[in-house]
């Protein structure tokens, strides 16, 4: 099964998922494969059309290690780890996603599980419209409002956990302090502050005591000084983990972050690879190991990347606040890894945008994701998502 053509979607700006691009793998043999990734879509958009299709094109659709190795190595040698990278995730996502297709099954099972009969989840509690802005036709503005959880732990943090025990979810994700740290610059936090984006995990704990985890996010806007003041403020309320109060770019300062506080310390989708990877678990640096499928080499690199955090006797959770298909790859890694604990869900994505672009639903039951039934990857782009406005389709074709 020979690669012929490769196809790319950017939604448009009018979309919910206008960061995104869609990219399609077909074959000689009819089966189309779907993946995606986030960021700068029409950037790696031009760099699968000039320089990724036509050194690819014509290869064997269903070694996705074979492809990765000559793609990696074509690029990494001109220093190109970022763009090149994620551009090369979509793609191997959508051929895993044919190599299941081909094998008639779903795609954990081609993995080697399931090693367990469902998927724990927590939420992070942003919303539709998170990043990107509600727009008419995409979405019910009732449902948008209903599942605006960005606003839910700002405003009304208690109820919001009991609403979302209520659902089953293991834990909530919230980042209070992400405001503080725009108006502060990062660098310093005043005690005022730190109570103002303490405010939210008392009042959680409060109310709910124990019966839910909290995810405390940081999203790389702090000093390390004020990183451990944040962490040792957290303290009392245990959350489950600290994620990126820090950049996840140097391992000896989220080690010296580690060294510092009880908690437990997540590191983190930013990075790329099992060579950034690495370093991070040699040094000490982590307790959990968070990995995003579509920015990381794909699920042939995420594989990697669980074996060496396995090697460590750490777990590793699936990242997903970006697209279907994303969340698709780490549900399949997930069910398929002895040492999965979380796959991350945003529940608005899930009922409101993710049934705008993909023609199936990812459900959840009580709190956990059971395994999808369909062969593949579990679903396929709308048949029309290319009518809509805005939408730029490219493709590459092999001569």
């Amino acid at each position: 099964m020979r690669i012929v053509a490769i196809e790319t979607i950017v939604p448009g700006e009018l979309s919910h998922l206008s960061s995104l691009v869609f990219v399609r793998v077909h074959t000689d043999s009819g089966l189309v494969g779907c993946g995606e990734t986030y960021y700068t879509p029409r950037a790696v958009s031009a760099y699968i059309h000039e320089f990724l299709a036509p050194l690819v094109m014509g290869m064997d659709a269903t070694a996705p290690e074979a492809l990765w190795d000559t793609a990696y190595r074509a690029a990494a040698k001109f220093g190109g780890k970022g763009l090149e990278l994620r551009a090369l995730s979509a793609v191997d996502v959508a051929l895993w996603d044919l190599v299941a297709q081909a094998a008639g099954m779903p795609l954990y099972k081609v993995l080697g599980g399931p090693v367990t009969p469902s998927v724990l989840t927590y939420n992070t509690c942003a919303g539709p419209t998170y990043g990107r802005g509600w727009r008419p036709g995409y979405g019910d503005a009732a449902e948008v409002g209903q599942f605006d959880d960005l606003a839910g732990f700002l405003d009304r943090p208690a109820e919001l956990a009991r609403e979302l025990i209520d659902e089953g979810f293991a834990g909530m994700k919230i980042w209070p302090f992400d405001q503080i740290a725009k108006e502060s610059g990062g660098t310093v936090i005043a005690q005022a502050d730190l109570a103002r984006g303490l405010e939210p995990f008392r009042l959680i704990r409060e109310a709910v005591g124990r019966d839910i985890e909290i995810m405390a996010e940081g999203h790389g806007f702090w000093s390390i000084g004020a990183a451990k003041i944040i962490a040792n403020g957290l303290e009392p309320y245990e959350p489950a983990w600290i994620e990126d109060l820090i950049l996840a770019d140097s391992p000896e300062a989220l080690a010296e972050l580690k060294r510092s506080t009880s908690i437990p310390v997540l590191a983190s989708e930013y990075l790329m690879t099992r060579f950034e990877y690495l370093p991070m678990i040699r040094s000490g640096a982590v307790d959990h190991v968070m990995i995003d499928p579509t920015w990381c080499g794909g699920i042939t690199e995420a594989r990697r990347i669980i074996e060496l955090a396995d090697a460590a006797r750490l777990p590793v959770t699936m990242h997903d606040c970006t697209g279907p298909f994303t969340l698709l790859a780490g549900i399949h890694l997930a069910l398929s890894s002895t040492n999965a604990s979380y796959q991350e869900v945003v529940r608005g994505y899930l009922r409101v945008v993710y049934p705008e672009y993909v023609d199936d639903r990812i459900e959840l039951v009580n709190g956990r994701i059971l395994p999808p039934t369909r062969p593949g990857i579990g679903a396929e782009l709308r048949s029309d998502l290319l009518d809509r406005p805005g939408v730029e389709q490219r493709w590459s074709r092999q001569e």
